[in-house]
């Protein structure tokens, strides 16, 4: 069997898988804090056909001929640049300015984190996520009473409160994370994601602290997908899918031509 055509294979299905990275980019443009992936291939293994020969005998060195026997998938990466700030003067909307992530607590006081900033007040008035996880501040949980008149964060991260008394109070100060490679955070769904061995944890800190950013409050960070971006990239996609679907078709011909020097 030809070489060309498993070649061409291997270059067709990192075509789709590259397609399948483009489409979820796409169908996350509008959603708050996501971080798009990014595709890279590598080559497979060479088949040598002859080896490499040093100078020697009156005669020069040789290179080694090898027959490459397609691509297969390097990385898929996720790409944390900040994406653009939304205003919406909601006051439990908070957007990071600068590095760091926002840790939930989940169940089984699981700690997550996100740079998704659109946070509720639940019947408790504790603020939590759009999940029903706790906003972690210092001392854990922040709480608003019921009967706070008015509430806001700061850029260092601390939440306060107007009382029915008309004193500001703090309910807390929240605190972000930080790694040093956050794209081997492994994403888990609903704009969360979940530390691993190689993301490189350095500290959950108060915001300006350990190289963390600040919070602004009132706006959200949106997804950093540039439309423009990614439909360039699909068009390339596309058009390596067809080269690839077109090595294949001219491989069955040349086995064709050979199967029909029988007759």
């Amino acid at each position: 069997m030809l070489r060309s055509m498993y070649a061409g294979i291997s270059g067709m299905k990192n075509s789709q898988t590259k397609l399948d990275v483009i489409g979820n980019n796409i169908a996350n443009v509008n959603t708050t804090g996501y971080k798009k992936a990014n595709i890279t291939f590598q080559d497979m293994l060479s088949q040598t056909t002859s080896n490499a020969q040093g100078a020697g005998n009156g005669r020069g060195g040789i290179n080694a001929s090898q027959v490459g026997l397609g691509s297969q998938q390097g990385a898929i990466s996720n790409i944390h640049t900040a994406g653009f700030t939304q205003t919406t003067n909601n006051p439990l909307d908070f957007a990071i300015k600068g590095d760091g992530m926002f840790v939930v607590q989940g169940e089984n006081n699981t700690n997550y984190y996100t740079r998704a900033g659109n946070f509720f007040l639940d019947d408790n008035g504790d603020i939590v996520n759009s999940n029903g996880y706790y906003l972690q501040g210092e001392n854990g949980n922040i709480n608003i009473p019921g009967e706070a008149q008015s509430f806001g964060v700061q850029p260092d991260g601390t939440v306060t409160y107007i009382d029915a008394d008309g004193e500001a109070q703090e309910a807390g100060r929240i605190v972000l994370a930080k790694f040093s490679n956050p794209g081997g955070l492994e994403k888990v769904g609903n704009s969360l994601y979940a530390n691993t061995d190689n993301a490189g944890f350095v500290a959950a800190d108060v915001p300006g602290e350990n190289g963390t950013g600040e919070i602004i409050g009132g706006m959200l960070e949106m997804s950093n997908v540039d439309l423009s971006e990614e439909f360039t990239e699909m068009i390339t996609a596309q058009r390596s899918f067809q080269a690839n679907t077109r090595i294949i078709t001219t491989s069955d011909e040349i086995l064709q031509e050979l199967v029909n020097l029988k007759r």
